[in-house]
């Protein structure tokens, strides 16, 4: 929950009640937000297939160029991959076969790529994979199943090109890449509020999140690396993401997914997501989007009234996004620990990883329709 007050024309703060986060009451949710000076609105559709580059847009639609501003570019190569690498890149999947991490990688590429959000890669068959899965079936009016069929690989794998392209690429570490900042990040807010950001804590959480794949794989992936300016690693492919205007999102409590819908009500695009707590639990009904904020700052009140301005960064306790409803208080944000989503709690609003949040920032409209149910 969130509580806005306008201090000036770029900062907006928010008060917000304590945030229950996994059983434990933590610093509250953004007690602020910050303007966005760009528009995001809607471009043409632009195909998931990368080519070399991933989440490079084309176009000049205000929406690609917000994407293009908010994601990473990526240029990759398949020169040079391991062989397990190249196993995932071709392996396929047949009826009654095990998931192993191999399939598993594949599988949640392929959901990832049509816009069904799987939270960070890791290779295996979990919650949020499977929910991605029956997001997709739903999208394309196949049975709701709780395991895969040979029906719904099939429909993934239907478009050749999506389904030939690089699932684990070679990507060669840049200066940029390995001077990013970090820091320590205490548990006490008061302390959190005297960083001057709330920076990754180490180089390789940054790129897990660059990369959208779990530290812990890339680290696997990565068995002898240094992880220095100039080599060349092994990482996982984001592709493009969903670039339809979302009209509408649906919050579902039940599934813990955010749907996402066009003009036309098409479900185009969906997000493992966690939707309130028992203690805090979301809003009913239907709102609207009222403001957009790329990089907020966090306001987080103590019981005896005092705050603390905890600063922007990727570990704000809202992550890199705040996307304002007209239900005050209430919003859609990022998150600081992208592996936890869909198992924790939030006071009240719809937490997503950073990247979901970005993209769904980049091409959700001003005054979106935003359900609960």
């Amino acid at each position: 929950m969130y509580q806005l007050t306008r201090i000036s024309k770029a900062l907006t703060v928010v008060s917000l009640s304590s945030l229950l986060f996994m059983g434990q009451s933590i610093a509250a949710e953004p007690t602020n937000s910050v303007s966005v000076s760009n528009s995001v609105k809607s471009p043409a559709e632009v195909s998931p297939v990368t080519n070399g580059v991933s989440q490079k847009l084309t176009g000049d639609s205000k929406a690609a160029t917000s994407l293009n501003k908010l994601l990473p570019t990526i240029k990759y190569t398949t020169e040079n991959l391991s062989d397990n690498a190249k196993k995932v890149n071709s392996v396929t999947w047949t009826a009654d076969a095990e998931i192993d991490r191999n399939i598993g990688t594949k599988l949640q590429a392929l959901l990832n790529w049509h816009h069904n959000g799987v939270g960070p890669v890791d290779g295996y068959w979990g919650k949020n994979t499977r929910k991605a899965m029956q997001a997709f079936q739903k999208a394309n009016g196949l049975d709701i199943t709780d395991t895969l069929n040979a029906e719904t690989w099939q429909a993934l794998t239907k478009n050749e090109k999506l389904t030939t392209q690089p699932v684990l690429v070679s990507y060669q570490l840049t200066e940029a890449d390995v001077n990013v900042k970090t820091t320590t990040i205490p548990a006490d807010s008061v302390a959190k509020s005297k960083l001057e950001g709330m920076y990754y804590e180490s180089l390789t959480e940054a790129l897990a999140e660059k990369f959208h794949i779990s530290e812990k794989y890339l680290k696997s992936l990565n068995p002898d690396a240094s992880f220095t300016a100039g080599e060349i690693i092994t990482v996982y492919n984001p592709g493009n993401p969903n670039t339809k205007p979302v009209h509408r999102v649906v919050a579902d409590k039940a599934t813990e997914t955010l749907y996402a819908y066009d003009e036309n009500n098409n479900l185009i695009a969906s997000y493992p997501t966690t939707v309130g707590s028992t203690a805090t639990p979301s809003p009913t009904g239907t709102h609207t989007v009222k403001v957009k904020v790329h990089e907020p700052n966090y306001t987080y009140t103590a019981n005896d009234g005092s705050k603390s301005i905890i600063p922007p960064g990727p570990n704000n306790p809202v992550g890199s996004v705040w996307i304002g409803l007209s239900k005050p208080t209430y919003g859609i944000h990022g998150s600081p620990d992208p592996a936890r989503i869909s198992r924790q709690a939030s006071a009240g609003c719809v937490r997503l990883t950073n990247w979901d949040a970005l993209s769904l920032l980049g091409v959700i409209k001003n005054g979106a329709t935003v359900e609960f149910s």
